[in-house]
């Protein structure tokens, strides 16, 4: 039985997170139906009973000491773990863990992880001389490729695959219209969906947003709903920017598992989006998506699929946002003809990640 350590930003009821941790799990149990999996979570029992493995507390170094014992391989990511400007703690905690897991004697992979920024002497100095010594990484965009380079990590090689969720399987979309129905946002008008989150206090892009919301509802007909992908903190933001609106606008404010955010999205004829993992949710269901940029990942991602951002949360303009909105409006069936093909060649690389898990243990095993 292959044993797997799973180290990244899970029990924190972060839908991308989440979403990012069951399409994992789903890959590597399809390719090996015997894996053990456990994570290391900020909510073990959430985790259990969310994805069906064994966790233990990011907290209890007992708990993930006994876990890496026993482990093949400790899995670092996905995820943007090894960064340090949304927190400057974090990058300290992930690798702490990596450390750890090498010093006993566990191969580490970093798995189709978004590298970077990481800013300063000492975390970039860690960086090299910790994650310079596991034992595989695979990177989700060329963006996280460079950074690496830039870092001065020389070992071992770095393979550009593709973000993890890539690889989940779309879902039928009768769960979203119930979602839709609930919130009585269903009927015959199009329906444009909003992911937003909190971002440094800044009130600029929110007005922009709610501007815009405001004028594509009125030129399309269309009904706008905002859905959360972290909650309470995007149903806070969502509500912010639906209160400035002068048309009515949904809010959903329940936390939705991966399977219904997937069926939800599937539904929506467009998406305006600041959460990179609404983007990609998008792009799994085939729906055609507009970008406001607020981190290099999600100007990696857009750029993965030949795409690029209306603008950036600190000076995105309406008018940017309505001319790429009219763009995708008219050009939607062209689009999810290319997303289809796209979307071929990215799952397959976001499937590699774990074939090379699974091989890399085969392997290891052998030397033994």
């Amino acid at each position: 039985m292959n044993r797997i350590v799973v180290s990244g930003y899970y029990g924190s009821k972060n839908a991308g997170d989440e979403a990012m941790l069951a399409a994992m799990i789903e890959v590597l149990s399809e390719l090996d139906p015997q894996v053990n999996i456990t994570v290391i979570s900020a909510d073990p029992e959430d985790t259990r009973k969310r994805h069906g493995v064994r966790a233990v507390s990011w907290l209890s170094l007992r708990e993930i000491v006994g876990a890496l014992r026993s482990a093949d391989l400790l899995i670092s990511g996905g995820g943007s773990l090894l960064q340090n400007v949304t927190s400057g703690r974090s990058l300290y905690y992930y690798l702490g863990v990596i450390w750890l897991a090498e010093r006993l004697g566990v191969p580490v992979m970093l798995y189709a992880q978004g590298i970077g920024p990481v800013c300063g002497g000492i975390a970039r100095g860690l960086m090299r001389r910790i994650a310079g010594n596991v034992s595989l990484i695979t990177v989700r965009d060329h963006g996280s490729y460079e950074e690496i380079d830039n870092l001065g990590i020389k070992k071992p090689p770095v393979l550009v695959t593709a973000d993890p969720v890539l690889a989940i399987h779309p879902v039928d979309l009768s769960i979203g219209r119930g979602i839709l129905k609930k919130a009585k946002a269903d009927g015959a008008k199009p329906v444009i969906g909003v992911s937003v989150r909190e971002w440094r206090g800044w009130e600029h892009y929110k007005r922009v947003i709610a501007e815009a919301a405001d004028r594509v509802a009125e030129e399309l007909d269309a009904r706008i709903v905002f859905f959360p992908m972290q909650v309470p903190e995007d149903v806070r933001t969502a509500e912010t920017i639906a209160a400035r609106m002068k048309r009515k606008a949904t809010v959903l404010t329940d936390e939705f598992t991966t399977g219904e955010l997937l069926s939800l999205v599937g539904n929506f004829d467009l998406l305006l989006a600041v959460r990179l993992h609404a983007l990609i949710f998008a792009g799994v269901m085939g729906v055609p998506m507009v970008g406001v940029s607020y981190d290099p990942k999600i100007d990696r991602f857009l750029s993965s699929i030949g795409e690029t951002a209306a603008g950036d949360l600190e000076h995105v303009a309406v008018d940017d946002i309505l001319a790429r909105i009219r763009e995708k409006w008219e050009g939607r069936a062209e689009f999810k003809k290319k997303n289809a093909e796209l979307l071929s060649d990215l799952r397959g690389l976001a499937a590699r990640n774990a074939e090379l898990a699974l091989e890399f243990i085969e392997k290891h095993k052998k030397k033994q």
